[in-house]
């Protein structure tokens, strides 16, 4: 009897991918958007938990962008800062290099597996993904932050709370002068196209932001009462509602309850349990559109090492998950 593996499985489901069979996969090791030291060393951890091992044992093949070493080195000898916001030449020359690659991977039909890193490399994998995937390109954002603030209304300057307001349009002209490092980001991305799952700890001016623009998000309030199973059906429903349009995924590992990720650098009470997690990536795998993912902020340097060794393993099945692996 011949084995079917779960990369044929979702190759029979795909929707998008002309060569469904390989991940391509983008390790960015960055921590320019945000102060904390060690999240750059997050992809690092979650390869040497096995996570490439991991998804080749799932039948897929795996195309490793090169050079990862590279985020690092970029890094300016001089950035100050532009208005508020913190490294910006840093994280702009970080988010062109993710977008060349993660596009890269979209353009050979691969699907996109982007591991990091803060959030502000989202401003990249967008980029990319978009390139290939056009306009229509769906977004499920899965944060305990909405990561909507724009230049003039963050508070801190830290631009992994900032990546969507480039892509979807929302910086004016004073936000991003000509001369700005972000001037190449044009906005991608429809805001019609976009839906979050999980916020719960939402800045007063991005609380403005998606009021004004209707951008649809699902709190956790909306779990709670509705519970998972329909929240990501009204979510799908919002931003893809035939299922036939491809989907980004984007996955900070601070939208699960601490107690279950606890090695993060934002952590808030009050987020996705385990499963809860576990069921928004089955159910995005499960409609055949998902065409890039991103797996953020897991943060070796914060606590313990069972916290680090849990983070970090349920890093790597939330990838798996996303890729089909099934409980059955």
């Amino acid at each position: 009897m011949t084995l079917v593996t779960d990369a044929q499985l979702m190759a029979d489901r795909s929707k998008f991918l002309k060569n469904s069979t390989t991940v391509g996969i983008t390790c960015v090791p960055f921590s320019g958007g945000q102060p904390k030291g060690g999240v750059d060393d997050g992809p690092v951890e979650m390869v040497r938990f096995g996570i490439l091992d991991q998804i080749q044992g799932m039948g897929y093949s795996v195309e490793l962008s090169e050079n990862m070493d590279k985020y690092r080195t970029m890094q300016p000898a001089h950035d100050p800062p532009i208005g508020k916001l913190k490294n910006p030449r840093y994280v702009s020359m970080a988010a062109r290099r993710v977008a060349e690659q993660v596009q890269a991977h979209c353009s050979q039909g691969r699907l996109a597996v982007t591991l990091g890193g803060d959030h502000s490399i989202a401003m990249g994998t967008l980029v990319g993904s978009s390139a290939v995937y056009g306009d229509d390109l769906c977004v499920v954002w899965i944060d305990a932050h909405s990561d909507i603030n724009t230049p003039s209304s963050t508070d801190s300057g830290n631009l992994h709370g900032c990546p969507l307001s480039f892509v979807l349009g929302l910086c004016d002209e004073s936000d991003v002068p000509a001369d700005s490092p972000f001037a190449w980001v044009k906005p991608c991305i429809r805001q019609s196209r976009l839906v979050y799952i999980g916020l719960r700890d939402v800045d007063a001016g991005e609380k403005a932001i998606l009021r004004k623009h209707n951008i649809k998000a699902f709190s956790m309030h909306d779990v709670d009462k509705y519970g998972i199973g329909r929240v990501v059906e009204m979510a799908l429903d919002h931003v893809n509602k035939d299922r036939v349009l491809p989907i980004h995924m984007s996955f900070d590992v601070d939208a699960l309850d601490p107690s279950v990720a606890p090695a993060t650098g934002t952590p808030v009470r009050g987020g996705l349990t385990f499963r809860e997690g576990h069921y928004i990536c089955e159910a995005v795998a499960e409609t055949g559109c998902l065409v890039a993912l991103d797996l953020v902020e897991v943060n070796p340097a914060l606590g313990d090492p069972e916290s680090l060794r849990q983070t970090v393993a349920v890093g790597c099945s939330l990838v798996r998950c996303s890729l089909g692996e099934s409980l059955l």
